[in-house]
This record gives C-alpha cells, structure tokens and sequence, in this order.
C-alpha cells in the first residue's frame, strides 16, 4: 500500500511543473504620453527616422522640467550637413511655444533635445528626393530663378530686335515635342502648387517618404508623378530631334532658351494656382500654345523643285522657285 502511495505521488510530482513568467517585451512604438501610431500619421515621422540639418541648430541637455545629467555638455550645435536621427520623443504640455520635444543624435557623444518645430525648419529627411525638393522649394533659389527668368526674358527680346532667333511658340522647329514639353510643364506645375494649396498633409507625407514610383501612392501623388515622368520622356525626345538639326549653335541655343522658358512657365504656374490665377490662366496657355503649333508649324505643302517644306504657296525660301497651284 505505501509503495502504491509513493509511485502515485511520483506520478504527480513528474506531470507538475513549475510556472514561470516571462519578461514583457519593450515596444519600440511606445512613449510615454505619446501615440505612436497618431503620432506617425500626423507628424509623417518616429524614432530611428534619419535626418540631415540645413542650418544650424543648438541643442539641449534636457528638456524644460527636467534635471540635466552632470555628465551632459552644456551646449551641443548641429551645423549644415550633419547627419543626425531621433532617438526620443517628449511631450511638455507646460511649453507654449511647442509642445512636442524630439532627442536627436549625431553620434553618441553629441544628443540632445530640440523643439519640434525647430528641428523640421532646419532638416531635411536623408534621401535624395527629400533633398532635391527642398532645394527647388527653397526661397533663396526661386528669387535666384525669378532673376534668372527675368534676364533670360530681356535676352530674348534684344535677340528677336537684332536677328533671326529660334524660340518655342514663335520661331520654332519643326517638332511638336517642345510645344508638348511646355505644356507638360505648365501642367506639373500647376498640379505641384495644387497639392500644396490643397492637400499638404498629403504632400508632407510624399515629402518625409519619397518614392519615384508612382504605383501604390496616392492618386494625387501619382497622377504627379505620372506626369514628371512624362516630362522625362519629352524631353529626351526634343533632344533627339534637336539632335538632328544641322545647325549645333542654334540647336544648342535653341535648348537653353527652351528650359529657360520652361523654368518661367514652373514658377508662373506653381505659385499663381495657389491664388487661384493660375487655373485661369492655364487653359487660356494651352489654346495659345496649340494656336501657335498649327498655325505655323503645320505643313500643307512641299516645293515641287527640291522636296523644301512650305506653310503657303509661293517662293521657296531655300531654292528660290516660284510654287503654285
């Protein structure tokens, strides 16, 4: 009988086991007084996002509240250039300038915090696309474009009052390619400034994660990209008809002019549709521009001599024989 106790208490023992728990795991989308997920939806970035300064920004060793370690700098500066990524975030409802505080490092031995609103005017996303907006946005190269545009422009009319010049929509060549080029870029244009006027949310998110394909974006975001790439295409296709000229000076002038004159139709376009001119003045740009190329470019006749291309009836200006019906 106790041998019959002593294996059935055995028995027991063996099929019991102890109960051990396990460590919680630390979540890397948690923060305290922080939502991750609206915080990511609303600000377009979390920790571990990787930026690079634009100008210079001075950091803190804690934020307002808070007892700085003795071990901290006192004063930390990011300058131009600089790769930094945050590290942290903080809210300080007790700040009224901004309540959101974001840690960022450069390496590990210079970190600190900045206000939010400091950090996004002076940095920039670390990509190449991010990059290159900020730079075409920036204030400083649309003045630098305006006084381009503007010399450009009194360039064009000295050349028109001494010689014979070729230019978009006036002297132009015979491709329909440049009049399709500039009517591409008045309309990227316009569809740039209206994403910004209309929907910045949308673009601020474009902006923070850039992306060259246009599948799996937004539908304003990828009817954009659409037409950017469009004006890819066009324009290597006005390069290989420039290419067949057979005069390279006026060709190679003839291609200045024409991205000099697609920089004005940007500019024009893309601030005057955020004060709603621009889409009046748009389609009246396109019935212009198309009057033009039809009415000047369109051929109706050859010279029956030497095969020269006519718009009308009459003397061939490279043979000189009289064409008539």
């Amino acid at each position: 009988m106790l041998l019959r106790l002593l294996s059935l208490l055995l028995l027991v023992l063996s099929m019991a086991s102890c109960r051990r728990d396990h460590p919680q795991c630390v979540d890397p989308w948690a923060t305290a007084g922080i939502d991750s997920v609206a915080f990511r939806h609303d600000h377009h970035y979390w920790k571990n996002f990787n930026l690079v300064v634009t100008d210079s920004i001075p950091l803190e060793a804690c934020i307002p509240g808070e007892m700085a370690s003795i071990f901290a700098p006192d004063s930390i500066v990011l300058h131009a250039d600089d790769e930094i990524v945050v590290a942290n975030l903080a809210v300080v409802p007790a700040d009224s300038v901004d309540s959101i505080w974001v840690m960022v490092a450069r390496d590990q031995l210079s970190m600190g915090w900045v206000r939010e609103a400091c950090l996004l005017e002076r940095s920039v996303p670390d990509n190449v696309i991010s990059r290159f907006i900020h730079q075409f946005s920036d204030s400083r190269f649309l003045v630098l474009l305006t006084c381009l545009c503007l010399a450009f422009g009194v360039f064009i009319i000295q050349r028109f009052r001494k010689e014979h010049f070729l230019l978009v929509h006036f002297n132009d060549i015979r491709s329909f390619y440049p009049t399709l080029l500039c009517l591409s870029m008045s309309c990227a244009a316009a569809f740039y400034g209206s994403i910004q006027n209309f929907c910045p949310e949308v673009w601020k998110e474009f902006f923070f994660h850039p992306s060259l394909n246009p599948l799996g974006q937004p539908r304003v975001i990828m009817l954009f990209l659409l037409n950017v790439w469009f004006l890819v295409v066009v324009f290597v296709a006005v390069v290989d008809d420039m290419r067949k000229q057979p005069d390279v000076v006026n060709g190679v002038s003839y291609m200045i002019s024409l991205c000099g004159f697609c920089m004005s139709l940007y500019l024009f376009f893309s601030v005057s549709v955020q004060y709603y001119v621009g889409y009046v003045v748009l389609p009246a740009y396109w019935a212009f521009a198309l009057h033009r190329y039809f009415r000047h470019n369109t051929i109706l006749y050859y010279c029956g001599h030497c095969g020269e291309p006519l718009h009308t009836l009459g003397k061939c200006p490279k043979c000189g024989v009289v064409n008539e019906r």
